[in-house]
């Protein structure tokens, strides 16, 4: 699980984050960059699964899952950036199939163009 130091909570954080214009998509996951830092702490985290996706929030909640374990792996790993204040990954529906594998590998090359 994610720790809670790593996440972002409050609807004016995601909101923001869209709001900065930042944005890269790769593989059906596109990652919004909010404002850059000066601190070395890790960047905060969102993760976005519409209901446009699929309607049963199982799926959805299973895409979630999938991005914030790959996540917290990169954040063991010490690959996650530090440049930005907040992250928001939103999920499309190409992701609805592929495994955790994949999954991983999609937000590995995204996190490396950041």
């Amino acid at each position: 699980m994610l720790p809670k130091e790593y996440r972002l909570k409050k609807r004016s954080a995601f909101a923001a984050t869209y709001k900065s214009g930042k944005s890269i998509h790769r593989d059906g996951i596109t990652v919004f960059c909010g404002k850059i830092k000066e601190d070395n702490k890790l960047s905060k985290a969102g993760f976005v699964v519409s209901k446009k996706i699929h309607k049963r929030a199982v799926k959805r909640n299973r895409i979630k899952r999938l991005m914030r374990e790959s996540y917290r792996l990169m954040i063991k790993n010490q690959e996650v950036p530090t440049k930005y204040m907040s992250l928001v990954f939103v999920a499309s529906a190409k992701l609805l199939d592929k495994s955790f594998i994949e999954v991983d590998s999609s937000m590995k090359k995204l996190v490396k163009l950041l």
